[in-house]
């Protein structure tokens, strides 16, 4: 977890430079903390590996920050990092999880009401303490009010993203060992859930105490919870509890069925085997005191008249009555993506150059690769005017020039992720967005309007003839804001009369359209696009958490444009 852990305190300095206004400096240190936690690999393999010149050359770490992440792997600290802590005490990230507060705001609460946490924050404007303050006011002490109750709403879970590389680390040590004959992670992790409370894993062994043993000695155990023969629960650093459980071989299959949930699919598929003379539970499917099946999933599903349902599906939303009639769906596989068309490169202040893009996309395997950086409404991120977005179309041409002479028939589209301004219109001319093989737009101020203007917003933009594809289509940010009001329903209809696609952004943050919108958007005929919005090559690999998300709305390949070959994707757009 030290690639985390080393994020969080770079994007904690980099907070508390930006409080002192302190000029470069913070962005340096958020595109680090960026960069460490999209690694596939742990730095400290890296710094073995390589010593010190091996983290210099992760992208978007200079020699200062390799040295204090050098400091860290030694003494797990960073002095600069302790420094700006004892000069503010204070809980830096916890309180610019609220929506809306950013680190000067958070200096003033500190300066004029020692504000440290979220617990004085909460206390402080429900007594309206918050509204005298130069800079804020009554309608920002509200919005304070509305964030930490949202908060609250995802206390004590934990987003897809961040749990899954722990959990595969997990299952891999535990593959590891000759003892387990049997080995699978249950719960909502299985389920692909985008946040998780805890994870699970199921055992087959004949040796349960020595694969108990294992586990609660694994790297990274901070509380062992409790330990026997058949269960053993541990929390691990970074405040997460895992539970491993040794079921029967003959068992195996009823228990992972009844252990992935969730709970109420269970329910019914217990109904169903009622109906049927059978009782069904985590030991087996029972015939009176006989155990007539339960080794697999399979058989269980099939004792009970059903098609294997995949995890992804087990939400009791019709699942089980398309497997009744065998008409599950399809839904679409972990290597059906031909192309990633929402990348953010360095133009745009993301972390590295088109060509390390292109490298990277081809390593996975793809066929095409988009570029969409941000334009110039957001200076925040160094957004693209319109000149510099033809000069960027100058640099794709001869990186696919250069491709092409190679013999490659990779190809490198040009996009760009417009904003959409507060009318629906892009702030991005018109003359210049035909130029582009496509265009993302996307919501990125203005999110409190009411339900009226932000649907019209969004359906102004896809009346647009130049704009293809609306990124992050609900605006929601995973444990810190909600969707932004829209009436759905129209968004949808307008989406199909002017043949726009909606994304499905698999950011672990966003992980937006969610999975009911996405059965939604099936439903409705609408075309959907798996993008990663990444802004850094590491963060490519996010596309399996968006893959996820549209398994989970029962999406198909059929209905998402970037599990075609090129030229058939091109088609799909405008």
């Amino acid at each position: 977890m030290s690639n985390q852990e080393l994020s969080k305190i770079f994007s904690e300095i980099a907070l508390y430079l930006e409080m002192e206004e302190v000029p470069f400096k913070p962005q340096a240190y958020e595109k680090a903390a960026m960069a460490l936690s999209s690694l596939s690999e742990e730095i400290e393999e890296i710094y073995k590996k390589g010593g010190i010149r091996a983290v210099e050359n992760i992208s978007g770490v200079g020699k200062s920050i390799a040295e204090k992440i050098e400091e860290y792997l030694k003494t797990g600290k960073v002095k600069y990092h302790e420094h700006y802590k004892k000069k503010m005490p204070i809980k830096i990230g916890e309180l610019v999880a609220i929506e809306g507060i950013g680190p000067k705001m958070v200096r003033d609460l500190y300066k004029f009401l020692k504000i440290k946490n979220i617990k004085e924050l909460e206390k402080a404007a429900k007594t309206g303490k918050i509204r005298a303050l130069p800079n804020f006011g009554e309608k920002t002490e509200q919005n304070i009010l509305e964030s930490i109750k949202f908060l609250k709403r995802s206390e004590g879970r934990f987003l897809l993203g961040e749990i899954l590389p722990r959990v595969k680390e997990i299952e891999e040590a535990l593959r590891s060992l000759k003892e387990i004959e049997e080995l699978s992670v249950a719960g909502s992790v299985r389920r692909k859930k985008e946040t998780i409370g805890d994870v699970d894993f199921l055992v087959v062994t004949k040796k349960p105490k020595e694969v108990m043993d294992f586990f609660i000695s694994l790297p990274g155990v901070v509380k062992i919870w409790g330990k026997g023969i058949t269960k053993s629960s541990v929390r691990m650093r970074g405040g997460f509890d895992v539970d491993l459980r040794a079921v029967p071989k003959k068992s195996y299959g009823s228990a992972l069925q009844y252990f992935t949930g969730s709970k109420e699919h269970n329910i019914q598929t217990r109904l169903i085997a009622i109906e049927k003379g059978f009782k069904l539970n985590e030991y087996g499917v029972f015939k009176g005191k006989k155990m007539v099946a339960g080794h697999s999933e399979k058989e269980v599903y099939e004792l009970l008249g059903l098609s294997w349902i995949e995890p992804e599906l087990r939400e009791n939303r019709g699942e089980l009555e398309a497997a009744k009639k065998g008409k599950l769906p399809k839904i679409i596989g972990y290597n059906d993506i031909k192309g990633d068309l929402h990348c953010h490169s360095k133009w745009d202040g993301g972390a590295n150059p088109i060509k390390e893009i292109v490298g990277a996309a081809q390593k996975m395997g793809y066929e095409y690769i988009g570029i969409s950086d941000h334009t110039k409404f957001l200076r925040i991120e160094h957004g693209l005017d319109e000149k510099k977005l033809l000069l960027q179309g100058k640099e794709i041409e001869r990186i696919n020039s250069r491709l092409k002479n190679q013999g490659s028939k990779f190809q490198v589209l040009h996009g760009c992720e417009a904003n959409i301004l507060e009318d629906g219109k892009l702030d991005i001319k018109d003359e210049v967005l035909e130029k582009l093989d496509y265009v993302i737009a996307g919501i990125h101020s203005l999110f409190k309007i009411t339900e009226y203007q932000m649907t019209e917003r969004i359906i102004r933009a896809m009346k647009n003839p130049n704009v293809d594809i609306i990124s992050h289509p609900t605006g929601r940010i995973l444990k810190r804001r909600d969707e932004y009001k829209i009436d759905f329903d129209r968004i949808l209809k307008v989406a199909k009369e002017t043949s726009t696609v909606l994304e499905i952004n698999s950011c672990p943050e966003r992980l937006d359209l969610n999975d009911i919108n996405v059965k939604k958007a099936k439903e409705a005929g609408v075309k959907m696009v798996i993008n990663t919005d990444s802004h850094h090559i590491d963060q490519l690999r996010f596309i399996e958490f968006g893959i996820a998300q549209a398994r989970r709305g029962w999406a198909e390949k059929k209905d998402i444009i970037n599990t075609n070959s090129l030229p058939k994707m091109l088609k799909l757009l405008k």
